[in-house]
């Protein structure tokens, strides 16, 4: 084992050497490298058709999925482990005098420990010898470490093994999740093709301690789900001489993030587990320039979490949060302007404006109704002029939202709600299920097993409570659920067409077992070797054993 131990920590920082940015050409080079170090494996010098490298569609940086599958030669069984990661990274701003090392482990480490600020918990971790640095060092990449060099042991296995070990190291997962989003059509292929019955995955995204001082290992048997609420806020101007005759969209803007921002009341719970509350991600005004004139309309948008709640729910607090956020805002200019003419002595008569509230599908609907079916063609062909302007995917349902009302002549202040990119499903294993139960089961008794052997204190949630690319592999939302979503998602197909469907089929449970680190997305990320390197791969061999 001390040999597996080695050669993941060289891959390891093998693969930290790679600039792999997300949004650069470094995607494209640590794939490279990633189905490289496949190809000089001797079982694939033999099997050289089971790598599959799926370049993405419509891709300007070139980047793919590396594919691989081993075969269990043992009996012809279809039942299939899935191992999946991805090899992209946040950016690397956050080093500022430390980014010419952020890319190089050894050198980091001896830069890091000379400063004199260093914090000094990271300080001792860092003395101590056993942790790595480094950019994708504890996201993700000792994890998709891992997988490789266990994926060349079970390479040199594939006798005694009674089913297949499917690999899939997947580029975009720091924003849109397009590479698992792409990768599913071939997993669908595999299990048509090869007759593939997936009855497991098994992520190493990284986990980390709870709170200060938690030294458990975490094990999730699913993921959050993720949706984006975005607000369009049409209000009415006015000149700042005259700041009591308008209706501004900014204070709207700004009381729907008081109210939804933080705000423990939109948490999701699943059997005692909760989600994270929302946060806002952006808001602005869309003044182009300068000038005297109050905000004409405004833009918001919010993280969102979920762990169960169905869509119509969730669309009905986001209208509540919104018919307040309006009705507040009237209020405090009636407060203020009842204020201001005490002081000045001006008669004061109460403001009044007729406000609303719609959903993008409602929206469209009316737009249907009056302006017909062109609407649809018309919409699409905007969309696909901004994509190829590279708007922002967030801003170009925006935008149609802008166009329709103006088209529909609505001119009161009016608040929009829509979904845009990414949508994340969320999925874990219910109990309510009796196969998920089983395999709830047999999981425990596998780290329950394993945690004995290790003396490691294990602890299995619901969800993984960062973003994955695991929430492309099931769903759990049902049709209902989806539509409403998509019905309020504006030019889904075009702007994030997630194949739902392929994905309601494929139904493939996923869990997180994870590389150990801390500060991941921060200048001090590190990854515990002693638990990476050598007890989590123990882990997955037990594992991959007792399923295959």
């Amino acid at each position: 084992m001390e040999k597996l131990y080695k050669e993941i920590e060289a891959v390891a920082k093998e693969l930290v050497r790679i600039p792999s940015v997300n949004t650069t050409s470094g995607e494209k080079d640590i794939a490279l490298f990633i189905e490289e170090y496949l190809r000089d494996m001797p079982y694939f010098k033999e099997h050289n058709d089971q790598i599959i490298i799926q370049e993405l569609d419509s891709d300007p940086l070139n980047r793919r999925n590396v594919i691989a599958y081993i075969k269990g030669e043992k009996s012809k069984h279809g039942e299939t482990i899935l191992l999946h990661g991805h090899m992209d990274t946040v950016g690397v701003e956050d080093y500022a005098a430390l980014k010419p090392y952020c890319f190089d482990p050894d050198q980091l480490l001896e830069e890091m420990l000379k400063m004199k600020q260093l914090p000094e918990s990271v300080r001792k971790d860092l003395e101590s010898g056993d942790w790595l640095v480094g950019r994708g060092s504890c996201d993700m990449k000792s994890g998709v470490a891992v997988f490789l060099v266990l994926f060349q042991y079970f390479s040199e296995k594939a006798k005694e093994l009674n089913g297949n070990i499917l690999l899939s190291i997947n580029p975009v997962e720091e924003n849109l999740h397009t590479g698992i989003i792409e990768a599913t059509k071939v997993f669908k292929l595999l299990k048509d093709k090869e007759g593939f019955q997936y009855v497991l995955a098994i992520n190493n995204d990284y986990i980390c301690p709870l709170y200060e001082g938690d030294t458990k290992k975490y094990i999730y048997t699913g993921a959050v789900g993720k949706l984006l609420p975005c607000f369009y806020i049409q209000g009415k101007e006015t000149h700042v001489g005259q700041c009591f005759e308008g209706f501004d969209a900014s204070s709207v803007a700004a009381r729907l993030v008081e109210e939804i921002n933080l705000n423990t009341e939109y948490c999701d719970s699943y059997e005692g587990e909760y989600t994270l509350p929302p946060s806002v991600l952006k808001m602005k005004d869309l003044k182009p320039w300068y000038n005297v004139q109050t905000a004409a309309d405004a833009f918001v948008y919010f993280n969102y979490f979920v762990h169960y709640e169905s869509m119509g729910e969730i669309i009905k607090k986001l209208q509540q949060a919104s018919k307040k956020a309006l009705e507040e805002v009237e209020e405090k200019m009636n407060r203020e302007y009842r204020s201001y003419c005490n002081l000045s002595g001006d008669t004061y008569s109460e403001i009044h404006f007729s406000k609303s509230l719609i959903t993008y599908d409602e929206l469209y609907q009316m737009a249907l109704r009056q302006l017909g079916d062109r609407i649809a063609t018309l919409l699409e062909s905007k969309t696909y002029q901004m994509l190829q302007e590279n708007v922002d995917k967030r801003e170009i349902p925006m935008y149609l939202v802008k166009y329709l009302l103006q088209e529909l002549k609505i001119k009161d202040p009016t608040i929009v709600l829509y979904f845009a990119a990414p949508y994340c499903p969320h999925n874990t294993l219910k109990k309510e299920n009796k196969e998920e139960q089983d395999l709830i089961l047999r999981l425990t008794e596998i780290i329950n097993e394993y945690a004995k052997e290790s003396e490691e204190e294990y602890k299995i949630l619901q969800f993984f409570p960062s973003l994955s690319d695991s929430s492309y592999l099931k769903i759990d939302d049902d049709e209902e659920s989806i539509q409403e979503l998509i019905s309020n998602f504006p030019e889904y197909e075009l702007l994030y067409a997630v194949p739902l469907k392929n994905i309601k089929k494929l139904n493939i449970p996923a869990v997180n077992y994870g590389c150990y680190g801390k500060d991941a997305h921060k200048w001090t990320e590190r990854v515990y070797k002693p638990y990476t390197f050598r007890t989590l791969p123990q882990l997955i061999i037990k594992t991959i054993e007792k399923f295959l």
